[in-house]
């Protein structure tokens, strides 16, 4: 099996990356009762103890010892949390790079200053990761926008690793600011991140705030309406905080990481479990992105009430891979049914039959535009294990024009602060920022936007009829 090594960056990479590593080790354990390492497991975690002195570390051939990630904080608020919860056991110092003074929520000072500064001890625990893994096929990157280390630093190593791994496939969560954050100088760190993300990642899985707490809102008052006809465990992840963080005190921010987290756990299952029709992650690369800088993907997931443990009537099929391309299920404000897709993955756990999935495409495909030069733009997997508590699960990529009003928006917000010049002293005055770095960037997003203002051109198109190949006998 192939191996991935998670990077979490900054204090919202660090929290869903925990949230991640709790539910994958629920999993394993709810699939492995024995609890036996073995290859499953391996994709993810490693048997060997690098805390016992010496260069090999400690073998223990039954027991999972340590993750293959990287956590990157300039603040150690939340990764000493972690090191003090209940996943203390399998994180490593080693892995870890943490400051004390933050960035300020300042970009230039994650990316110019952290950057340089922390450059050579990034690499070398990159390449300690990546030697523990027999295939290594991928990094994610989970990071937040709105943020400086996040946006900065967690850019900053997107280029670091294209030039120390080019062959690895670069996978990057971002999490995107609300029109609400309290972050004012968001729309600059955004902006300027995005110029980074445009050059150096293969795939971005946008996901938007407030999208998340829209669908939080909505599980909350379903849930006490008591619509879902359930019965909410104790310390339910939808109704507590749970997760590997402090149980004792809520975060407002635990229930939509979660979401994330499991977005996440959905799109490893592949890697991690067997299935009728697996799909490696640089195949949805490789299907899903046409053209080098249209690698935004937009996510759904369904059922959303994965991240809960909640007695709930199991979704019916059908209804399932609708909900998927329903607007309420996106995991940013957008509604694919009246974009135009480029391409789309159907990411499907538990006892789902291929027949099942072709049948649903068929049903699903009248009402869905896609490009007129990939009218059969389909990538599908069958992963044979669902998600604990659930009879199957369904998670959809598409590579769809809906993601643009969400950086247009996000352009507006950033040239209202810089007509005025607000805050801009603030990154100036760091060494290597220049005004140049703001206009280069708002400039490589106007050119994303226009490249989907021409694919959204191409809608009114007729679909040409093309004829099968025939191949003689």
């Amino acid at each position: 099996m192939t191996q991935s090594v998670v990077v979490q960056v900054g204090q919202c990479g660090n929290q869903i990356g925990c949230c991640f590593w709790d539910l994958a080790l629920r999993e394993h354990a709810a699939v492995n009762q024995k609890g036996i390492y073995d290859e499953a497991i391996s994709s993810f975690f490693r048997n060997v103890d690098t805390r016992v002195v010496g260069d090999g570390g400690n073998i223990s051939k039954g027991k999972i010892c340590s993750l293959k990630a990287v956590l990157i904080d300039m603040e150690e608020g939340v990764v000493n949390e972690i090191l003090q919860g209940p996943l203390r056991d399998v994180f490593d110092s080693k892995q870890l790079i943490t400051d004390i003074s933050g960035s300020g929520n300042n970009w230039a000072v994650g990316h110019k200053v952290f950057g340089r500064l922390y450059q050579e001890q990034i690499l070398e625990k990159l390449r300690k990761s990546a030697e523990h893994c027999d295939c290594l096929q991928c990094f994610f990157i989970i990071h937040s926008m709105g943020g400086g280390t996040g946006s900065g630093l967690g850019t900053f190593l997107l280029k670091v690793l294209e030039d120390e791994f080019p062959e690895v496939y670069r996978f990057v969560t971002s999490i995107y600011p609300s029109g609400e954050d309290d972050v004012i100088t968001s729309p600059y760190n955004s902006i300027l991140a995005m110029k980074e993300l445009n050059e150096h990642a293969d795939c971005v899985l946008p996901i938007d705030n407030q999208s998340l707490f829209d669908i939080i809102s909505k599980i909350d008052l379903m849930v006490n309406s008591g619509k879902l006809g359930t019965t909410i465990k104790p310390k339910s992840l939808v109704t507590s905080s749970a997760g590997a963080l402090k149980k004792q005190h809520q975060k407002p921010f635990d229930a939509m990481n979660n979401i994330v987290a499991n977005l996440l756990l959905n799109l490893t299952s592949s890697a991690r479990f067997e299935g009728s029709l697996n799909m490696d992650l640089n195949e949805i690369s490789m299907n899903l992105v046409p053209f080098p800088q249209l690698h935004y993907l937009v996510s759904s997931l369904t059922p959303l009430y994965t991240l809960a443990d909640v007695n709930i009537p199991t979704r019916r099929l059908d209804q399932m891979f609708s909900d998927a391309f329903s607007k309420d299920h996106q995991l940013i404000r957008a509604d694919p049914k009246h974009s135009l897709y480029l391409a789309c993955a159907l990411m499907v756990r538990g006892n789902v039959q291929v027949s099942d999935l072709r049948r649903n495409i068929e049903r699903l495909k009248p009402s869905l535009q896609f490009i007129s030069w990939n009218q059969e733009g389909w990538k599908t997997s069958l992963c044979s294990v669902p998600p604990v508590g659930h009879s199957h699960s369904l998670l959809a990529l598409a590579n769809n024009t809906c993601v643009k009003p969400t950086f247009m928006e996000l352009r507006e917000r950033f040239m209202r602060l810089y007509k005025k010049k607000a805050h801009l002293h603030h990154y100036l005055q760091i060494e290597g920022m220049e005004e140049s770095c703001f206009m280069e960037a708002v400039s490589s997003l106007s050119a994303l936007i226009e490249e989907y203002n021409q694919l959204d051109a191409t809608r009114s198109m007729p679909v040409e009829d093309l004829p099968r190949l025939s191949v003689a006998m």
